[in-house]
């Protein structure tokens, strides 16, 4: 029987995405996109979702490309202006399912822990979690299975009776590996008809 409910926040409820930002700084979509691929990769995105230092991370880099230092600055210079709205059908679920009264409802997220305050300031829902594990500020992140059992022992949830919310597949077998059930992210239409065939809605 599901007792909680683990959200992933970046793509599932929060509509985050560089191209916001960078689409006003290259004229060419293409190179964009190349800088994007190449340089401010996910990977090293990743490591400050780990717990490395924005400053550290982006000396690296303006090291590397010093012909991309303003374009490299910019990624936590100006990182607010990747951020998009809510994903307002996934809000409205989180609603439903913290209304009923009949979960306890975590997020468990790869953010880093210098930008996460920004998020909690924009997203008044960040305040409804029962408790929030931020990989930035444990320095660790998913899919490592340590990740996912800091949010497992401190809120003393069982595998068995927890389902997992994740846009990310890597992320999703990671924790089905861990006996916890999950839904792969694709939209908040197909989140709903998931959960409704579950009986948690």
């Amino acid at each position: 029987m599901i007792k909680t409910i683990i959200f992933d926040l970046g793509a599932v409820l929060i509509d985050w995405n560089p191209h916001y930002l960078y689409r006003k700084l290259f004229k060419e979509e293409a190179e964009m996109l190349h800088f994007l691929e190449n340089i401010c990769t996910p990977d090293w995105n990743e490591e400050q979702d780990a717990g490395r230092s924005l400053k550290e991370a982006t000396d690296m880099l303006v090291a590397q490309y010093p012909e991309q230092e303003e374009n490299i600055k910019a990624f936590y210079g100006r990182w607010d202006e990747m951020l998009g709205g809510a994903i307002e059908g996934t809000v409205e679920i989180f609603r439903e399912l913290k209304d009923s009264g009949k979960y306890n409802i975590y997020a468990l997220t790869n953010w880093s822990a210098e930008t996460w305050p920004v998020a909690v300031e924009r997203f008044d829902f960040l305040n409804w979690f029962d408790g929030v594990v931020v990989s930035g500020t444990e320095k660790d992140r998913k899919p490592f299975d340590s990740f996912y059992h800091t949010l497992l022992n401190r809120y003393d949830v069982q595998p068995s009776e927890a389902l997992f919310i994740d846009d990310n597949l890597r992320n999703i077998k990671a924790a089905e590996k861990l006996g916890i059930e999950s839904i792969h992210f694709t939209s908040p239409e197909e989140l709903r008809k998931a959960l409704e065939e579950k009986g948690v809605l």
